[in-house]
């Protein structure tokens, strides 16, 4: 397989006024696919300091391991399906911030794929003086089901990757096809459509691999994440965080089903997606072994699927937490994340040596539209306004105590800056949290980012579904930067050692053509500081 020739056009530069060693220069995304795939359907790599982990899948299965090349060491690759599609590779023992030639061979020694990049993060000791993270959320949805189509989302992440962001951070929603929820399951995947278009119904008393269940799973989210991610970001590691969806249902309480806590059935299906298409998280030496998800028949697994940490250097450490997993339905005591979740979040805020610590929850800060399984009371009201007067059906009090303390611990961090990034909520949005509940945030506000949706479809913005737009919570005094604007779109966001730049991208469908896409710019830039 001959190297193709890889060329890289540049763009104009960015944003002139802002410091130029800080923001490099795009790439034009339509010079950005040179790169021959080969056998590939899918490429996803996550790294730490340390270590690669990369999830593939490929045209046709694979009778014998294919092995991936790491500067000429090979790593043998180990099935995650049971019929050959699907394999990843864990190379460990790797040199911190060095960039390693791999390439993917066939038992044979034939080449799969043309040879690739990828770096690892700096030492955690280390001071790197910059930091670029690609942050987006809601990627997930079959086409068929009317959401973005794939070659729309591609090219909306091609344009994000062309500037160059040392990693991505997915939050949330990578799957849609929801099975039970009164909702949203008839226009999903209970509906009759849905199982026409795969060919079956999921029997939740089996288990998924070896089973129809398998197969029913890979025909619903294979397009929903391959076509979307293609090989595209084969050298930008990547962490996704599990929202409701991923559990293959939307968080709901009615009389007849409450949805969450995930039932065993969800869980696996969660499991297997994750297994198959995109990477677990790696250890981190300041997250403790047995978090729930980390830890297997009272071991300490050797990744975690629901908490996990992007560090970089001392220069930036990042919590990504789902709140699904674990979330209880105990009134006055219930949580989102169980208490050794809390306790670690919490004390990586107060001890961490980073220069920014910033939370990564998958349910947002600040926000609301008035749906159920959301830190806040706050409940659409018969006019179609948000109230507290209300009690919402179903909701734990319990929930939005633990979201105060959470923001009382980021407010209470010394010299830096409380920044919360998620998504879930169709949006791109900025504000500060001045105020929650009885809490006082003022000396030190809690910035909160939704950080944009990448293929919700034309009838899933929550002003559709919900008969309201996200709004900020009356529990809350906040003020607001960006009101959640329903777009699809992507945040960009610069780590050096005194602040924090943020770039906000925007995409109307309505009222832009496809082609725009390729030479999107900031809408909106916000430059954060680090107290003193």
């Amino acid at each position: 397989m001959k190297r193709r020739d890889f060329l890289r056009a540049s763009t104009a530069p960015l944003l002139a006024a802002l410091p130029a060693a800080v923001f490099a220069q795009s790439q034009t995304t339509a010079t950005a696919s040179a790169w021959d795939s080969g056998q590939l359907r899918h490429l996803l790599p996550t790294a730490n300091h340390s270590e690669f982990l990369i999830k593939v899948s490929f045209v046709s299965p694979l009778s014998t391991p294919p092995r991936l090349m790491v500067d000429g060491v090979a790593v043998e690759g180990r099935m995650t399906d049971t019929q050959g599609e699907f394999w990843q590779f864990r190379a460990t023992s790797l040199a911190a911030g060095r960039t390693y030639q791999l390439s993917l061979k066939a038992p044979d020694g034939k080449p799969l794929c043309q040879p690739w990049e990828l770096a690892t993060f700096p030492a955690p000791a280390s001071t790197p003086d910059h930091l670029r993270l690609l942050l987006f959320t809601c990627a997930g949805g079959h086409e068929a089901m009317k959401f973005l189509p794939a070659t729309t989302r591609n090219r909306l992440l091609k344009r994000a990757l062309s500037f160059k962001p040392h990693a991505a951070v997915a939050n949330g929603d990578h799957v849609y096809w929801d099975l039970r929820s009164p909702l949203t399951a008839k226009n999903s995947g209970g509906s009759e459509q849905a199982k026409a278009l795969i060919g079956g119904t999921f029997e939740r008393s089996s288990p998924v691999f070896g089973t129809d269940n398998e197969q029913l799973l890979k025909k619903a989210a294979g397009p929903q994440i391959a076509p979307v991610y293609g090989t595209e970001f084969r050298s930008t590691p990547t962490f996704f965080i599990q929202d409701d969806h991923d559990y293959w249902d939307n968080d709901d309480a009615f009389d007849s089903i409450i949805t969450f806590p995930p039932d065993f059935f969800m869980r696996q299906m969660a499991r297997v997606t994750q297994s198959l298409y995109y990477p677990e998280f790696l250890p981190d030496a300041m997250r403790p072994a047995g978090l729930p998800g980390a830890a297997v028949m009272g071991r300490a697994d050797s990744v975690a699927e629901s908490f996990g940490t992007l560090r970089y250097g001392r220069l930036a450490e990042m919590l990504l937490y789902s709140v699904r997993s674990t979330m209880t339905l105990a009134g006055p005591s219930a949580v989102f994340v169980e208490d050794t979740v809390e306790s670690w979040l919490k004390q990586r805020m107060a001890e961490s040596d980073a220069a920014h610590v910033i939370n990564a929850p998958s349910n947002p800060h600040g926000w609301t539209a008035g749906k159920w399984g959301e830190w806040y009371p706050d409940v659409l009201s018969k006019e179609g306004k948000l109230t507290l007067d209300v009690k919402k059906p179903y909701w734990q009090e319990g929930w939005l105590k633990q979201h105060d303390r959470l923001l009382a611990a980021m407010s209470a961090m010394r010299g830096k800056i409380p920044l919360s990034v998620s998504g879930d909520l169709h949006a791109l949005g900025l504000g500060s949290i001045i105020r929650s509940g009885t809490a006082d945030l003022s000396k030190n506000p809690v910035v909160s980012v939704l950080t944009g949706p990448i293929g919700t479809r034309p009838s899933g913005w929550p002003s559709g579904i919900r008969k309201i737009g996200a709004q900020p919570s009356l529990h809350l005094s906040m003020s607001e930067a960006i009101a959640p604007l329903e777009q699809h779109g992507f945040t960009l966001a610069d780590f050096t050692n005194d602040k924090v730049i943020l770039r906000f991208f925007k995409w109307d469908l309505n009222n832009q053509s496809v082609e725009a896409i390729d030479t999107l710019e900031p809408f909106h830039t916000a430059e954060l500081k680090r107290p003193s």
